[in-house]
């Protein structure tokens, strides 16, 4: 299973180290990320695959949006199904 990751906010040293670590942490893999800056604002999209996630999918958000808040940023964490779905209309 995957799921989508954003990150958004003011740029400053060290978001992409936190949220790589907090993915870690979890046992969730990156597997592929797009970032950049625009001005002063900062935007990262992951696409993580959780198929080694250490606790289940509820946490692992709350734990990325948590992680967020600390560092200044915003996080958004959606399961792949949110994706899927939208196919089906």
């Amino acid at each position: 299973m995957k799921a989508v990751v954003t990150v958004t906010g003011k740029d400053k040293v060290g978001i992409i180290s936190a949220a790589s670590a907090e993915c870690a942490k979890y046992g969730v893999n990156i597997i592929d990320i797009s970032q950049s800056v625009l001005k002063e604002y900062f935007a990262m999209i992951m696409l993580v695959e959780l198929d080694g996630l250490k606790v289940d999918f509820k946490s692992f958000a709350v734990g990325m949006e948590e992680m967020g808040k600390e560092s200044g940023v915003d996080v958004r964490v959606m399961h792949e199904d949110i994706f899927n779905s939208m196919h089906r209309i």
